[in-house]
């Protein structure tokens, strides 16, 4: 038997979609952050590269928004 999916509406669908997206923002940031504590205490050029990943995954969490959600200026 094959069960019956529920369908969200776009109003659920966003507010999910929030929630994990959050969890990328907070992740950018914590990454960004040790890579700035880590210029601090050990060398310049890990903390850098640990500042690069944080900024890699917030562009990737840009890239998701812009193509799940079309924004209107």
């Amino acid at each position: 038997m094959a069960k019956i999916k529920k369908r969200l509406t776009i109003s659920e669908e966003f507010e999910i979609m929030k929630l994990v997206l959050d969890k990328f923002l907070w992740l950018g940031f914590i990454v960004m952050t040790f890579g700035m504590y880590t210029m601090f205490t050990k060398t310049f050029a890990e903390g850098l590269v640990w500042l690069i990943v944080g900024a890699v995954i917030l562009i990737l969490f840009m890239i998701i928004i812009v193509r799940e959600y079309e924004i209107i200026k």
